[in-house]
């Protein structure tokens, strides 16, 4: 299926001198190069073919994988109403209301371009870029944004993005404020994220770990459950694509943006296409109790996680948003049964 839907923009035709490489092969060359994050030398002796035959071609066929599957399978939202569609999910699946997807930001290590100096480079003594996602209720990746450098922290970097205009300005169609089930209180649409982002009347993160009363903990835990589906979608795609847990031995930026636009794209496409096979052991269930399962993704090394910004100071309007969904939360109408076991 992914073979001839990339067929028209890669295929090459054969000439007096050689015949071409086949769609199949630089299909095959190329997922091996996702799934293993092996070297272009390794895929030439295991393939039989020229390193830079393939150095020139996996970024091609990783570009083309990104413009057949993005429309289809990695689109965000445009209307207010296929934002209600995200945000139920989150209430059926996480009872969390009035949420519309999860947000995170992971780091993807790679060689530093030439003439960057310290551009890409951290205390941890690599380099790498940084992937910006928005992740809906069923671990899809609703929209993507790669590219910053490491020395940006995950709140930089959403300041930084084109998400963060979009949603500052309003331009996103996200749905007008809207009750809480069981309330007559409107309560806005909201993003869950962790710590390391700002606080907003449109992005919610939990309190911090200090001296927190019993409503401010079932908040905090109530939020993780929910965003817990984003650290879930970038673990299962590293899981499947472990290139992305590799330093990426290449040193143009644009190359490597193609090939982790790949991986979400294909993610999302086997999330669809395959999801019994693709999810199978790898994803963390709540047992009959709740308690967290652990999931096959958790067994490989995490993708790095960014350091806190150093400006984090939060608007009144955001704190009394964030307040309002404690009290609800700890209400007779916005409780669960067995969020008081959880704290």
């Amino acid at each position: 299926m992914l073979e001839e839907l990339i067929r028209p923009i890669i295929q090459r035709r054969n000439t007096n001198f050689r015949d071409c490489i086949s769609v199949g092969e630089r299909l095959m060359v190329t997922l091996r190069f996702l799934s293993t994050g092996e070297s272009f030398k390794s895929l030439s002796y295991l393939f039989r073919m020229g390193v830079s035959t393939i150095r020139k071609f996996i970024p091609e066929t990783c570009d083309a994988i990104y413009q057949v599957l993005k429309e289809k399978y990695l689109k965000c939202p445009d209307t207010a109403h296929e934002w209600q569609q995200v945000s139920s999910g989150f209430m059926s699946q996480w009872n969390f209301p009035n949420c519309l997807v999860a947000l995170d930001g992971k780091h993807i290590n790679i060689r530093p371009p030439p003439g960057t100096g310290s551009t890409y480079y951290n205390y941890k003594h690599n380099f790498s870029i940084v992937l910006m996602a928005l992740v809906d209720s069923s671990y899809r990746f609703l929209y993507v944004d790669v590219g910053c450098n490491r020395r940006v922290s995950d709140g930089g970097v959403f300041r930084g993005c084109t998400l963060a205009d979009a949603l500052v300005n309003r331009t996103t169609n996200i749905p007008a404020p809207a009750p809480l089930p069981g309330s007559d209180q409107l309560a806005p649409y909201c993003i869950v994220a962790d710590k390391a982002f700002p606080l907003k009347d449109y992005l919610l993160k939990p309190y911090a770990n200090c001296g927190l009363t019993e409503d401010q903990r079932i908040f905090n835990y109530r939020l993780s459950r929910a965003r817990r589906v984003v650290e879930n979608a970038f673990g299962i795609m590293a899981n499947c694509f472990r290139v992305l847990l590799t330093t990426i031995n290449i040193r143009d930026t644009v190359t490597v943006e193609y090939i982790v636009l790949a991986c979400c794209a294909l993610h999302n496409f086997l999330r669809s296409e395959g999801s019994d096979v693709y999810m199978a052991d790898i994803v963390d269930q709540e047992g009959p109790d709740t308690d967290i399962i652990e999931g096959r993704w958790r067994q490989d090394p995490a993708l790095q996680q960014a350091s806190l910004p150093r400006n984090n100071n939060a608007a009144a309007r955001a704190k009394e948003v964030r307040d309002q969904r404690h009290h609800y939360f700890t209400s007779d109408t916005g409780a669960v049964p067995f969020q008081w076991g959880k704290i």
